[in-house]
């Protein structure tokens, strides 16, 4: 089953090694890691993407919940949460077909944040499965370079549990 685990974490040196060796040492891959500071500046959010059975990521979860660093752990998994993905790619932009892949950013809600004779840089956020449609539908047009933030969530309603 995929998951979306959100850890607090104290804004310290290290904090990242061991969040992630507690999934390596299981020989898990974690699909995204994305983590950035809060609203206060000594505390970080990690939001952690990965598929696996949940009777161990249930006992992930408790590790890390264990760690020093570590002030809050929540699995997203079964809860209404606004998950999303940033993401840039440069796509050729030939002559004659640039109004075809800017009718794509339209309809996606991008925005091209660069361009040249030759290509276009395009932004665009949502769930990961219009990120994928995006890039599906800008693949005939040809790819140079796509850059994904990873995803980042968060549980809907006014407080989180």
């Amino acid at each position: 089953m995929r998951h979306i685990i959100s850890a607090m974490v104290k804004n310290e040196g290290g904090v990242l090694a061991h969040v992630a060796g507690l999934f390596a040492a299981r020989a898990y891959n974690i699909d995204s890691l994305n983590v950035g500071e809060t609203e206060d500046p000594a505390t970080s959010r990690m939001t952690i993407a990965i598929r696996g059975e949940d009777a161990v990521i249930e006992q992930v979860i408790k590790q890390l919940r264990k760690l020093v660093n570590v002030i809050k752990v929540q699995d997203f998994s079964g809860r209404e949460c606004v998950e999303r993905d940033l993401m840039l790619i440069k796509v050729t932009t030939l002559p004659g077909k640039r109004g075809e892949v800017n009718d794509l950013v339209d309809i996606f809600r991008g925005k091209v944040v660069d361009i040249s004779h030759k290509d276009m840089v395009v932004e665009l956020s949502g769930p990961e499965a219009k990120v994928d449609a995006f890039i599906s539908l800008c693949q005939p047009y040809g790819i140079r370079e796509v850059v994904r933030s990873g995803r980042i969530a968060m549980v809907r309603g006014t407080k989180a549990e």
